[in-house]
């Protein structure tokens, strides 16, 4: 391609709305431009990286047999209503109505659809398993959409759905599809990590989240520094506390003492004179199943994920001051177990505690000598609270957690059968008896791979990127394209790398070579080949790795021959 041919409209600052690089890059670089809020044009430029990426994705899914479909993006109410989403999902899904007055919904996902297929035409284990998938626009109506195309609320997604007779077969294609994912975001170029999750609106018992590792993302991740042990930090498992060597052989009783105006963990502990630790703390949340009391030490925090999950509650969040005093008819601040009237979770750290200071639900006071089981009882105990960096792993003996923020392009699902139960998708198995399907479903963010890709890849001078999803393969830059010999150095080169199937941007502007070369490293193909006048008489060009900025001359025409081990050099 010429660049003087290609709509690449550059630009030299920043849009004032971006806050992460890989927005500001995308505006800058020409690859995208912003219709309304969440919804993004993708130019020539930033379309051929997605294809380049869509194009891994295609290869890795049917090198495990999966079957590409393409499924409404229009889908009609009666399928949500069946699965009993269309009023659980909320706000972000995108309602409409036809000139018929039919309520329809613009697809955030597919499960519904596909369900729906899968249930009218498969009748027996000999039509099972099934992996289908789909590369298409999807729409989720977010309250505040931002970061560019990476958290967009119109967006490009490949979403898979595989059917099976039963969870040993679905758990196959699980670590099927996870390979394949693997696979992906290696051949993309990315660091990142596999880690366990939470599965959010989509339902379903087990999940894992591929999250590339950037300043810029959203979730936080736990990971072990010596096993490969890693979790979203909403889900990362504390390691097992170890029992007291002893119990302590004098029981304090339990005693009121007055704590004027110390609401803080870090106030009581100054005040009394003892460690954070030696505090429980009572933070109490709204959730569907009423008021909740969740117990934790008071150098920890509750990870509400955690919590809800193990209370089995829809929904839950911190309970406002004003809930608490209506209905608990506590003061917030000295909130404490002891005589609360409610349901009461402990993480296990509170456990093996003896003696130790919570809230006594009365203004400016406070309970010392707390014993649990003596002054309290628990309905539950379990890890609630949140990891912190540099404890131990919880799967190895040697390790300790690193944190570190990613970026979410890969979600995996085991459904079970939330939705063939719903939906009632049934098969005849060998005996003749009929069972529900067993699914799970399979999620990659086209354009959030690109734009992770960047902020993974780029430096001051723009992007960097990696070879396989780069849209172009050189970036051939004369020095003065109306010079007969360079124009005719730099037509030849451009012939033969398109003979070699490479992908090649000539840029026969007639600007300045400073010009030329800050786009360059703008839009961050990875290989450059300088062409200019002295050089080009003896007999040589300059290729510039964009990478590391080296750069070195080579024999010309010699040095086409070598472009594409040179290019292979880069991506391993």
């Amino acid at each position: 391609m010429h660049y003087s041919k290609m709509f690449l409209p550059t630009l030299k600052e920043s849009p004032a709305d971006a806050e992460v690089i890989s927005h500001k890059l995308m505006v800058r670089a020409g690859m995208v431009r912003q219709v309304a809020s969440g919804i993004y044009s993708i130019l020539p430029l930033g379309l051929r990286v997605l294809k380049k990426v869509e194009q891994i994705i295609r290869e890795e899914m049917n090198r495990i047999a999966g079957q590409e479909v393409y499924l409404p993006s229009i889908q009609p109410a009666e399928l949500w209503q069946e699965s009993g989403r269309w009023d659980f999902y909320g706000k972000e899904l995108l309602r409409i109505q036809d000139r018929h007055n039919r309520q329809f919904c613009y697809g955030p996902t597919h499960e519904e659809i596909i369900t729906d297929i899968v249930r009218k035409e498969v009748k027996s284990y000999r039509q099972l398993p099934l992996l289908m998938y789909q590369i298409q626009t999807k729409f989720r109506d977010e309250v505040r959409p931002r970061y560019g195309i990476m958290r967009g609320r119109e967006f490009m997604m490949k979403d898979a759905y595989s059917f099976h007779a039963d969870d040993a077969d679905a758990q196959k294609t699980y670590k099927n599809v996870a390979g394949a994912y693997t696979n992906i975001f290696q051949r993309c170029g990315l660091e990142f990590k596999m880690v366990e999750a939470d599965s959010g609106n989509i339902g379903g018992n087990f999940s894992h989240e591929f999250a590339v590792l950037a300043d810029s993302g959203e979730d936080h991740i736990g990971f072990c520094d010596s096993c490969d042990y890693a979790s979203n930090l909403e889900l990362a498992e504390a390691k097992a506390p170890s029992p007291p060597a002893a119990t302590p052989s004098q029981l304090d009783e339990l005693i009121e003492v007055v704590t004027p105006g110390k609401k803080s963990v870090k106030d009581v502990s100054e005040f009394l004179s003892i460690q954070p630790r030696q505090i429980v703390k009572t933070i109490l949340f709204e959730s569907d199943q009423g008021l909740i009391a969740a117990l934790v030490r008071g150098d920890h925090e509750i990870n509400p994920i955690k919590l809800k999950n193990l209370v089995g509650a829809e929904w839950m969040h911190p309970a406002a001051e004003k809930i608490i005093a209506e209905q608990a008819a506590v003061p917030c601040g000295f909130v404490g177990p002891v005589g609360l009237k409610m349901k009461i979770v402990a993480d296990r750290e509170v456990e093996v505690l003896h003696n130790f200071v919570t809230g006594a639900n009365k203004m400016d006071t406070h309970f010392t000598g707390v014993q649990m089981g003596r002054d309290f009882k628990t309905e539950k105990i379990a890890d609630i609270r949140q990891v912190i960096e540099g404890e131990p792993c919880p799967r190895c003996a040697s390790g300790t957690y690193k944190v570190k923020r990613g970026i979410e392009v890969g979600h995996i699902f085991i459904l079970g059968t939330k939705y063939s139960k719903a939906m009632n998708a049934v098969f005849l198995d060998h005996n003749g008896k009929e069972n529900q399907i067993v699914m799970g479903c399979y999620g990659v963010g086209v354009g959030r791979t690109a734009a992770a890709a960047i902020e993974q890849n780029h430096d001051d001078n723009g992007i960097i990127w990696p070879v396989a999803i780069s849209p172009f393969a050189v970036h051939i830059i004369p020095t003065n394209y109306s010079v007969d010999a360079i124009k005719n150095a730099c037509d030849s080169a451009y012939k033969a790398l398109l003979d070699q199937n490479l992908e090649v941007l000539l840029d026969d502007r007639p600007d300045r070579l400073g010009v030329k070369l800050k786009d360059a490293d703008l839009l961050g193909i990875p290989l450059q080949m300088i062409i200019g006048p002295k050089n080009l008489e003896a007999g040589k060009v300059e290729i510039k790795i964009r990478k590391t900025s080296e750069s070195e001359l080579y024999e010309f025409p010699e040095v086409l021959e070598k472009i594409p081990e040179i290019l292979k050099s880069l991506s391993s």
